[in-house]
């Protein structure tokens, strides 16, 4: 039985995500604030491996701990060695090695952290065509959670689906994020609003339909997550 595109899709891009990395070398520039690649390995080594020290990324008091074992990371393994343990997948005992999680935890994790390396620096990489069964599932997670990811936008917002879905209806897709006045609409593909989504709003391939004031505003929200 083949599995699930989404199922083959996590996988994948852990892959080619850690081929990104052995490309670019430990030093290359992110979209994540303050990060270059080597920082960016370790975070994700660090959430497979040690989940009490993430949770500092969120949980002030225990931030510094969470900088501590980044460094330890980094210090402790060399760029190389640490690539090829996170391309192994999550340790035996993490949490991410039990049967279905590594798709619902991992899918838009290492989706947005490959358009982090893929699209910084002076030369970005423009968006990938995904598989629409993947924009399906990115999709559905909108759906499902796209009221706390945007629960910081401090005006309306409604998310507009455009692909090239031969099921299209005749009306748009939509998603009600955020209600309020007033409303600003992103248009784009499930894939590129989840880039946007998770704060990636300069280089997320969408249309942003509004008031400028409005659009403004939700330019400088923390959508961070």
């Amino acid at each position: 039985m083949t599995a699930p595109a989404s199922k083959t899709f996590v996988k994948t891009e852990r892959a080619d995500l850690c081929d990104l990395f052995d490309e670019v070398g430990a030093d290359a520039p992110t979209l994540c604030d303050g990060w270059l690649s080597h920082d960016l390995a370790a975070h994700l080594w660090i959430r497979e491996t040690d989940p009490i020290a993430v949770t500092g990324m969120v949980a002030k008091p225990l931030a510094g701990l969470y900088e501590r074992r980044l460094a330890e990371t980094k210090s402790r393994w060399e760029f190389a060695e640490l690539v090829e343990k996170l391309r192994h997948g999550p340790v035996r005992f993490s949490v991410f090695a039990i049967p279905g999680v590594d798709e619902g935890a991992n899918t838009t994790e290492f989706f947005v952290h490959h358009e982090d390396v893929r699209r910084a620096g002076d030369a970005p990489q423009p968006a990938r065509a995904l598989e629409t069964s993947v924009e399906e599932w990115m999709w559905r997670r909108l759906k499902l959670l796209a009221r706390a990811w945007f629960r910081r936008a401090h005006v309306g917002v409604v998310l507009e689906r455009l692909d090239d879905r031969s099921d299209h209806p005749a009306e748009p897709d939509t998603i009600r994020a955020v209600s309020g006045s007033p409303i600003v609409t992103l248009v784009g593909q499930p894939s590129e609003l989840m880039m946007f989504a998770h704060g990636r709003t300069t280089v997320a391939e969408l249309k942003l339909v509004g008031e400028r004031d409005a659009i403004d505003i939700l330019l400088a929200a923390d959508l961070r997550v």
